[in-house]
């Protein structure tokens, strides 16, 4: 893998992944841009005792543009983009409407491919595997900038999900807080380690991998419905040697991820049939703390999971999901993982 630092017209840093050194990445942005102002804060909520982001910078970030002046893609004479080259594999940028920025933390676009028309699922498994080369390299260097306690990749695709831009990418988020999901996920592990002695993610994984709801096995990943599951089609995705972060994976494992990832989003896309549009979903990718107690209990996991319940139908957050956080499921299980076995590739 080559890897180019550069920098875009107002400072910010750009960085492409190449899977092979031949690429030059020279290329310079030709804007004319302001340096970037934003207004990012993080607040305690003392009820909840979680973090909130405040970013009132982002209403005014871009939505929904032309495909001739997508900020995502390659650069031409007629428009410069976010990324000068003329073509690209890989590439991460500091977004320009971040979320979380100076002490609360830093936000990075990740660009899967320079086709606008693509989507992950049809990437080949070199260009998945240097996405991973990507995720892991900046889950490294942002792990070890001061202050960030928390690393978080993760893709949104979709209108539904409320994606602003067609092309297909992720996100980086380097939080200065542990996530609520993750600080609660702690707790458990912690008090089921003082409880059982083992390990809490181990015990999921092999109860899941001993009963029913596996869609997709691999020698050193598993992929399955959880038992509790909350969105109506939703998989978790486990290395079977438990690891904390993207950094920790073995070669083995790093090297059978992509066939297994993209086969998950393949058959995602097959669950409501092709006569529908591309099904919308999250992939998110949880991994321990930078540093705290119990960051050792903690497994890196993928978690994938649509809003369509059926087809032509979205599954909506209602009063009880919204106001309480008290999910309830339309789909079983059970049911959700004997379709995402039958539409797996032949």
């Amino acid at each position: 893998m080559k890897k180019t630092v550069t920098q875009l017209a107002d400072g910010r840093q750009l960085i492409y992944f190449d899977a092979h050194g031949g690429a030059a990445r020279d290329a310079v942005d030709r804007r004319s841009l302001d340096p970037v102002v934003s207004a990012s804060e993080v607040r305690h909520d003392p009820l909840l005792g979680e973090s909130v982001a405040i970013a009132s910078h982002r209403q005014g970030r871009i939505y929904h543009p032309p495909a001739d002046t997508c900020p995502l893609c390659p650069s031409t004479e007629a428009w410069h983009s976010e990324i000068p080259a003329d073509a690209y594999e890989v590439a991460v940028f500091e977004n320009r409407f971040p979320s979380l920025s100076g002490a609360a933390g830093r936000c990075e676009v990740v660009c899967f491919t320079s086709d606008h028309r693509a989507s992950f699922a049809e990437l080949t498994e070199e260009r998945a595997a240097l996405v991973l080369a990507a995720w892991t390299d900046r889950t490294a260097e942002l792990s070890a900038r001061p202050g960030v306690q928390q690393v978080y990749c993760f893709e949104n695709r979709g209108a539904e999900i409320g994606v602003t831009l067609a092309h297909p990418h992720g996100q980086i988020y380097a939080l200065s807080y542990v996530t609520p999901r993750t600080a609660t996920m702690l707790r458990n592990a912690v008090a089921h380690r003082a409880a059982t002695g083992r390990n809490l993610f181990d015990d999921v994984l092999a109860r899941e991998r001993a009963g029913e709801r596996v869609v997709l096995a691999g020698e050193h990943w598993t992929a399955f419905v959880p038992y509790a599951a909350r969105w109506p089609y939703e998989v978790h995705l486990y290395p079977n040697r438990r690891t904390g972060d993207l950094t920790e994976l073995d070669e083995d494992a790093r090297a059978e991820l992509p066939g297994i990832y993209l086969e998950l989003l393949r058959r995602f896309d097959r669950i409501f049939g092709t006569d529908e549009p591309p099904t919308p979903y999250i992939a998110a990718w949880h991994q321990a703390p930078v540093t705290g107690a119990g960051r050792e209990e903690f497994a890196l996991h993928l978690e994938l999971f649509t809003v369509r319940r059926a087809s032509g139908k979205l599954k909506y957050l209602a009063g009880t999901e919204s106001g309480m956080g008290a999910f309830m499921n339309d789909v079983s299980p059970e049911s959700a993982a004997d379709r995402l076995r039958e539409v797996a590739s032949s």
